[in-house]
């Protein structure tokens, strides 16, 4: 009998279509989500204008909570970052 898989964490990823910056912000990320059993969904910021308005400028960031309707996040991390600061966030979120 296999034991079960742990709970995985999903990191949200705010990004939008042809975001070039965000290829390069999930380089950085690829090696954190197999270390750390995280999953990672990308969320389009074109879905909502308020997610527009508030990451526009900003994106890629990367979060612990999917946005809400008025761009709610809590903690999160702005582009540019490096996979260290990544792992350093994330400690320090939990």
């Amino acid at each position: 009998m296999t034991a079960p898989n742990p709970p995985r964490t999903t990191l949200y990823l705010l990004t939008t279509l042809g975001c070039h910056l965000c290829e390069k912000a999930k380089q950085q990320l690829w090696p954190i989500l197999s270390h750390d059993a995280l999953v990672l969904e990308e969320v389009e910021i074109a879905d909502n204008p308020s997610w527009v308005e508030a990451f526009g400028t900003s994106i890629p960031v990367v979060s612990m909570a999917k946005p809400d309707k008025q761009a709610n996040i809590g903690s999160h991390l702005n582009w540019p970052f490096t996979s260290e600061e990544v792992a350093e966030w994330l400690s320090s979120s939990n």
